[in-house]
């Protein structure tokens, strides 16, 4: 199933259980505008209510995954303009999508489109990916995220060198320091994401959730309250089907067949 051409945000479903959203504003560079940040919002909104769906696949073009905010929108902007928009909103509805999300990212990661990647779990990055937070050099600084999820990242020094000079860097130097999780020839990052979905679809969606939560909570509290929150989701585990089917299957040496609801 896709969507119409003409909208900024085209869906597909390559595979059972899989769902890959392409960012559409080729003429733009995938500039994020409101239509397109509302666009996102909705379906992954909708996306995280399926059933049916286990694993979004997040791409943007040959050229650019997303090069950032759509400037024209905020050049005359006021203060009361941002809050009418309410953008926390927009971010929000990919934020909490319980299920895992892979970027695939081609080209340019800038700005808005750098922090659309990192509401990720996992980014795949071809050769040509660039990432950087050039906000400063157009007399602002990010508002999607950046300051506070590159800094979880990549620690404090890594993070203010992205955010401070506003310099983008290549694919292979965002794995080095831990921004990415694979680096591959750029005809072959789609392909991997959806290799790598294929997998997570085999697996218990009550774990992949469960994990995916407790990693996500690893960045906004305490260690200790991370820990208690990590032993209640570990105890919750116990109580799926899908760990006793996992288990005996290990036992009898054959291959798990998990829930697929």
């Amino acid at each position: 199933m896709s969507a119409v051409t003409d909208s900024p945000l085209i869906e597909e479903r390559p595979q059972d259980g899989v769902v890959l959203l392409r960012i559409h504003r080729p003429e733009v560079l995938n500039a994020l505008n409101l239509a397109l940040r509302r666009a996102l919002a909705e379906a992954f909104q909708r996306l995280d209510a399926d059933p049916a769906v286990r694993v979004v696949v997040l791409a943007g073009g040959a050229k650019a995954f997303c090069a950032g905010a759509d400037l024209g929108e905020y050049v005359d902007a006021t203060p009361i303009d941002l809050l009418q928009r309410r953008h926390d909103l927009l971010w929000g509805a990919i934020a909490t999508c319980r299920k895992p999300v892979i970027a695939a990212v081609r080209g340019h990661a800038l700005g808005g489109g750098c922090e659309l990647a990192l509401h990720a779990d996992l980014i795949l990055a071809g050769r040509s990916a660039r990432f950087g937070q050039p906000e400063v050099k157009v007399g602002i600084m990010p508002g999607g995220g950046a300051t506070q999820r590159l800094t979880r990242a990549l620690g404090k020094h890594g993070a203010m060198k992205l955010l401070l000079l506003g310099e983008p860097i290549d694919a292979d130097t965002a794995a080095r320091i831990g921004l990415v999780a694979e680096v591959l020839d750029d005809e072959a990052v789609e392909a991997r994401a959806l290799a790598m979905a294929q997998q997570l679809c085999a697996l218990p969606a009550v774990a992949l959730r469960l994990i995916k939560e407790s990693v996500l909570m690893a960045m906004e509290t305490p260690l200790s309250a991370g820990l208690e929150y990590e032993r209640n989701a570990f105890q919750t585990a116990f109580a799926s089907p899908d760990k006793h089917e996992g288990m005996r299957a290990r036992l009898d040496k054959r291959p798990a067949r998990f829930n697929r609801d």
